[in-house]
This record gives C-alpha cells, sequence and structure tokens, in this order.
C-alpha cells in the first residue's frame, strides 16, 4: 500500500495508473471501523485500484461540534488499510485555500433534517467531496446509507456537475446488538449504549408495522420505545427526502437523529 501525504504524490500516483484502470474511492474522516471496511470491500469487487482517502474536515462541523475531540486513530487507520488490502491511502493535511469558490448545498433538501439541525453542514461536506472527487478522479466512489441524506445529496451533486462517477451507497453495518457503527460510538460508556439501541428498536418497529399502521401514528408509539437524551428527529421520507404519508415498498427512508449524553447519532432504514 502506499501512503500519499500530499496532493503532489496523488497526482504522480494517479499519473502512474493512467485511464486504463477503475478506480474505487472510499473517502473517510477516520477512526476506521467494519463500516468502512465494507466500502472498501465492496470497492475491490468492482474496481483494479481502491484508494481511501482520511481527512478531518473543518467546514462540515458546525460551531461547538467535535471537530477537536474527533477520534484520530491514524496510525491504527493505516494498519487496517493495510490488511484489508487498500492500494493506495491518501491522507492530505489541508485542502483548502484562500478566497474559496463555494459550493451550496440545495435550496430544499440541504436545509431540512440534518441540514435543518446543523445548518451549512452539506455546504462543506459538498465542498469538500467535490474537491476529493476531481483529485482522486475515481469510476467509482462508495458511501455509507447510514448516511442517507449524505448519499443523497452527494449523488445529486455529481449528477448536476455532469461528473462522470458512479456514486455507489452500501448498506449500514451493525453491531451484533444492532447499533449503528459509527466512529463516535467510542464516546458512549455501557448505559449510554444501551440507551443508544433504543435509535435501532424504535426503527425495527416501524419496519414492522408501516404497512398496517399509519405513519403518523407509527411516529408517535415508536418515539415512545426512543430512550436517548434529545430527539431532533425521526422523519419517514421518500428516496428524494419528500415527507411519506403512506408506505411505498423500495422507496421509504425512516431516518432518526438525536443525542445520547452529548454524543449525536443518527440511523436510518431504507424500506
Amino acid at each position: 500500500m502506499v501512503v500519499l501525504e500530499s496532493i503532489e504524490k496523488l497526482n504522480d500516483f494517479r499519473k502512474k495508473i493512467g485511464m486504463d484502470k477503475s478506480i474505487g474511492f472510499v473517502p473517510t474522516m477516520g477512526a476506521l471501523h467494519e463500516g468502512h471496511m465494507s466500502l472498501v470491500q465492496a470497492s475491490q469487487k468492482q474496481n483494479s485500484i481502491t484508494v481511501v482517502s482520511i481527512y478531518v474536515n473543518p467546514t462540515q462541523f458546525l460551531p461547538g461540534e467535535d471537530l477537536d475531540r474527533y477520534p484520530k486513530t491514524v496510525e491504527a487507520d493505516i494498519q487496517k488499510c493495510k490488511e484489508h488490502g487498500v492500494d493506495a491511502l491518501f491522507l492530505p493535511d489541508n485542502l483548502y485555500q484562500k478566497d474559496e469558490v463555494l459550493i451550496k448545498a440545495p435550496n430544499m433538501r440541504g436545509f431540512i433534517l440534518e441540514g435543518h439541525c446543523r445548518p451549512g453542514h452539506f455546504d462543506g461536506v459538498l465542498q469538500v467531496v467535490i474537491k476529493l472527487l476531481n483529485l482522486i478522479r475515481p469510476t467509482r466512489a462508495y458511501f455509507g446509507k447510514k448516511d442517507a441524506q449524505q448519499f443523497i445529496l452527494i449523488n445529486q451533486m455529481v449528477q448536476n456537475f455532469f461528473m462522470d462517477i458512479e456514486i455507489i451507497g452500501c448498506p449500514t453495518v451493525r453491531d451484533s446488538d444492532g447499533l449503528a457503527k459509527s466512529s463516535r460510538n467510542i464516546y458512549l460508556d455501557a448505559n449510554q449504549r444501551q440507551k443508544a439501541l433504543s435509535i435501532y428498536k424504535a426503527l425495527c418497529y416501524i419496519k414492522e408495522n408501516i404497512a398496517t399502521k399509519e405513519i403518523s401514528q407509527l411516529c408517535i408509539e415508536a418515539k415512545q420505545l426512543l430512550q436517548i437524551d434529545q430527539l431532533q428527529y425521526l422523519q419517514v421520507t421518500d428516496y428524494e427526502l419528500n415527507p411519506r404519508d403512506s408506505y411505498k415498498k423500495d422507496d421509504t427512508l425512516v431516518t432518526i437523529a438525536g443525542y445520547v449524553a452529548d454524543t449525536r447519532l443518527i440511523d436510518n432504514l431504507w424500506l
């Protein structure tokens, strides 16, 4: 595995690959876990070369969020990438310049759900992702569908800018108890983890009953199962993030976000 610590080294690596090999790209913020590795495995099945990036993007964190304490495990991440056969690991120290041309999230879908709770968050996400896609120039890029709105907006950005890249959404990876894999799970103690598990229980309750109950009533009942300290939203939409008042197979998305103590967690089910 090649470790690329600058844009210049990445450009040299990219030139050596040429245009005749397919490249899969997995962008991450590090603290790698099985969820990230599932994206790597998906890339390896479909591409000749797999590139992973690690960059904690400052522009997607709001004031008061956990930018300074976001888990940083670079040496362990490097080892994990080596063990999983990653071809190149991109570790830029900075991707921003003065007086940047800015990417803006769409007015509607960028400012609901996560965008409502974290205004400006998706501006930062899209800004860094378009930089990384332009640098790597992959055939395909892989994103976890746990970050549902992020996946949807990145897909829209690639289409809007006519970028010749296939965006692949991969299923959420869970621990044996159902908790969705997240780098922020390390913040949770044993009692907090038990509270966090109620998020998945609420999602499963909706999944089990959505075909037979009114969605509005179902959401009320699901909220009663939650044991988290603060619920920010529980929403049922279609795959384009439009609110749903009735279930439609393969076009219904249930999303939840909230806090356990000061740890913010999100989860969803694509139904």
